[in-house]
C-alpha cells in the first residue's frame, strides 16, 4: 500500500507519488463558502442515509443473496489533495475481477452481475458513499472520484487542480454524458476499454473537474444535485440512445470552449 503523503502547514501534501505536486486548495477567499458546503453535506448525507436505509438493507440482502461474496466493494480513490481512501459501493461484480488492466467497465461488462446491473441503473450502489461524506472523505457535490493509481500514473500538472476539492458523489461530468462516456464513445475493435479511457475518457472528465473546482458554489452545487435527481428518478428509466459528443472543455456559461 502506498503511505500517505506528507503534508505540509497548510494540510496539503508536500509530494505526491515520485515527483508529482499537488497545490493546496485556493479557496482562501471562499471561506464561507467552505463552511456552508461541510454543513449542507453534512445534512443532505446524514438526512439520505436515514431515509434510504431500507433501500440499503433491501440492496445488502440482494448482493449476499446472489453472489458469494462481500457485500461492500471498497475502491481506492484519490481524495482532497490526492490522499487516497476507500470508496464505498454495493458490490455489483464478481468478486476479485477487477484486475489492474480491466478497473474500467462498460455497458456489456460480462463482470457485472444481473443485480449488479440494476443497483448501476438506479445507482443504488453508490449509497454507501453517504458514509464517505459524513467522514470528510468526500462532499455530494464534486469532481469526479478517480483511481488513485490513474492518478499516480497518469495525472498531468493541471489535472492535479482537479484534487484542490473533495470529489463528489455527484459530478458535472455525469450529468453531461449521461449515463457515461463509456456508453456514447465506446473503445473501437481492438482497442481496450481501460486503454480509451485513459486516453479520451478521463482527460476530458478531469476537465471537467477542474471547471468545477474554479466555478464553485453553493448554486452550482444546488444545480448538479438536481440534475442528478433527474437523471436517477427520470432519465435512467428511459432507454438511453447513443448521441456524438464532444469532449471539449465548457465555460463558465456551459458553452464549449475551443482551443
Amino acid at each position: 500500500m502506498t503511505p500517505a503523503p506528507a503534508l505540509n502547514r497548510r494540510g496539503a501534501p508536500e509530494r505526491f507519488g515520485a515527483a508529482l505536486h499537488v497545490a493546496p486548495p485556493e479557496l482562501e477567499g471562499k471561506r464561507g463558502y467552505r463552511v456552508c458546503k461541510r454543513a449542507f453535506d453534512i445534512v443532505v448525507a446524514g438526512g439520505l442515509l436515514l431515509f434510504t436505509l431500507p433501500i440499503w438493507l433491501l440492496a445488502a440482502l440482494a448482493v449476499k443473496a446472489t453472489t458469494p461474496g462481500p457485500v461492500l466493494y471498497r475502491a481506492r480513490r484519490a481524495g482532497l489533495c490526492g490522499r487516497p481512501f476507500a470508496m464505498l459501493k454495493f458490490r455489483t461484480m464478481r468478486v476479485a475481477t477487477d484486475t489492474a488492466d480491466r478497473k474500467i467497465t462498460d455497458a456489456r461488462d460480462d463482470r457485472i452481475t444481473p443485480v449488479g446491473a440494476l443497483l448501476r441503473k438506479t445507482k443504488v450502489d453508490e449509497l454507501p458513499q453517504l458514509w464517505n461524506v459524513l467522514r470528510g472523505e468526500m462532499s455530494i457535490v464534486g469532481p469526479r472520484p478517480e483511481d488513485h493509481d490513474f492518478v499516480l500514473q497518469h495525472y498531468t500538472k493541471d489535472h492535479m487542480r482537479s484534487l484542490a476539492t473533495r470529489p463528489g458523489i455527484a459530478c458535472t461530468a455525469e450529468v453531461r454524458w449521461y449515463p457515461d462516456l463509456t456508453f456514447h464513445d465506446p473503445a473501437p475493435t481492438g482497442v481496450s476499454t481501460q486503454d480509451h479511457y485513459l486516453s479520451r475518457h478521463m482527460p476530458a472528465q478531469v476537465a471537467e473537474g477542474v471547471r468545477y473546482v474554479e466555478q464553485q458554489s453553493l448554486g452550482l452545487d444546488c444545480k448538479v444535485l438536481f440534475q442528478t435527481a433527474a437523471c436517477v428518478l427520470f432519465r435512467s428509466w428511459v432507454p438511453p440512445r447513443k448521441r456524438a459528443v464532444s469532449l471539449l472543455p465548457q465555460g463558465e456559461d456551459g458553452q464549449e470552449v475551443h482551443t
